[in-house]
């Protein structure tokens, strides 16, 4: 594997955006059938993320063959929409990851990287015949040369400050299910050639709920983000009764005690987790730190919890530049997921 052509790097959240992609629930195993309450229902929230930010960015949200039509319903006229074949939502893990190429050079110019996407480690309830085809697609429409990667991985799975760190767990890009046979140094290779980092931060795993039937293995984004170059936010559980208490403490002495890709220590801030401990009869996997970041905007996944207000408090603390949305989560973390993992950034490209 070669190293990172000179220039290329994908820019942080918080870097300005061209657009915002999305993608319509469709019918499927997660959602339900046509017409169900449980498809409805996500339609009106991924609808509403979609709304929320089209205040603030462009907005495309791709919808499947024939649901055109029923996703401009929902959706105010300043969001665009196209009909694409899809399989899920989770356009975070199934759209490209974008960077931008030859920046430094007078002319960069946008790239995009389509992971190996095998439905979150080949589970059994997942399809993914479009789905691994989207990333290309959004791709295509975007303007976007397109690498192929070789490495099997989500969009969930990586954060960046965008001078040169990422963020990993070692239970997705090290999952057999999704790599067999790959070690540390070679999934590190092969994240800093396509997104141009240097310094790669492992984290032993996520939050519990995540190695249910229906989740990721441990996606990064429910617990750590960086909110800018030298300072993470991370996902911290008060509750020794929860199982991830102890996690996330080691997750948060893990982060205190490392150092970004220009040697400095990282700064920590620990964002508590909703105080429900059991949802539907399960283990809750809430958490604050799925949330989005647009052009002005944090759009923040609320639980209606006594801790949303210190959550939507911090986060103003941590973006004093930008507006903070609260928009009620619960539906799309039934589902599997958070804000963040229902939206995927495309950078501006400065000529």
């Amino acid at each position: 594997m070669s190293a990172a052509p000179a220039g290329r790097r994908m820019p942080a959240e918080w870097e300005p955006h061209s657009r915002t992609w999305m993608a319509f629930p469709p019918p499927n195993d997660t959602f339900g059938p046509e017409g169900s309450p449980g498809l409805e229902a996500a339609r009106a929230t991924w609808a509403r993320v979609a709304a929320v930010i089209s205040r603030y960015e462009p907005v495309t949200l791709l919808a499947g063959p024939g649901q055109g039509a029923t996703a401009t319903r929902l959706v105010p006229p300043a969001v665009t929409v196209l009909e694409q074949p899809l399989d899920d939502a989770w356009v975070r893990d199934t759209g490209p990851t974008f960077t931008i190429d030859g920046e430094g050079e007078g002319d960069g110019r946008l790239g995009a990287v389509d992971w190996v996407f095998n439905g979150w480690g080949a589970q059994d309830w997942a399809r993914w015949d479009a789905d691994r085809l989207l990333a290309g697609a959004i791709a295509a429409r975007a303007g976007a040369p397109v690498r192929h990667s070789t490495l099997t991985n989500e969009g969930g799975g990586i954060a960046v400050d965008g001078a040169g760190t990422v963020l990993l767990t070692e239970t997705v890009q090290l999952d057999p299910h999704r790599n067999p046979g790959w070690d540390r140094a070679r999934v590190e290779a092969e994240l800093h050639t396509q997104l141009g980092t240097t310094r790669a931060i492992w984290l032993p795993r996520g939050v519990a709920r995540d190695y249910d039937r229906f989740g990721t293995r441990g996606h990064v984004d429910v617990v750590a983000a960086f909110v800018r170059p030298g300072l993470v936010a991370v996902h911290a559980q008060p509750d020794p009764a929860h199982p991830d208490h102890a996690t996330m403490r080691e997750l948060a002495a893990i982060l205190r005690v490392s150092r970004d890709a220009t040697g400095r220590p990282l700064e920590v801030v620990e964002m508590a987790a909703p105080t429900m401990l059991e949802v539907d009869g399960g283990l809750a996997g809430y958490s604050y730190l799925n949330y989005y970041v647009g052009n002005g905007v944090v759009v923040a996944g609320v639980f209606g919890d006594p801790r949303d207000d210190d959550a939507l408090g911090l986060l103003a603390r941590l973006y004093p530049s930008r507006r903070v949305e609260p928009v009620d989560a619960r539906t799309i973390f039934a589902h599997g997921g958070g804000v963040h993992c229902i939206t995927q950034q495309q950078p501006v490209i400065h000529r």
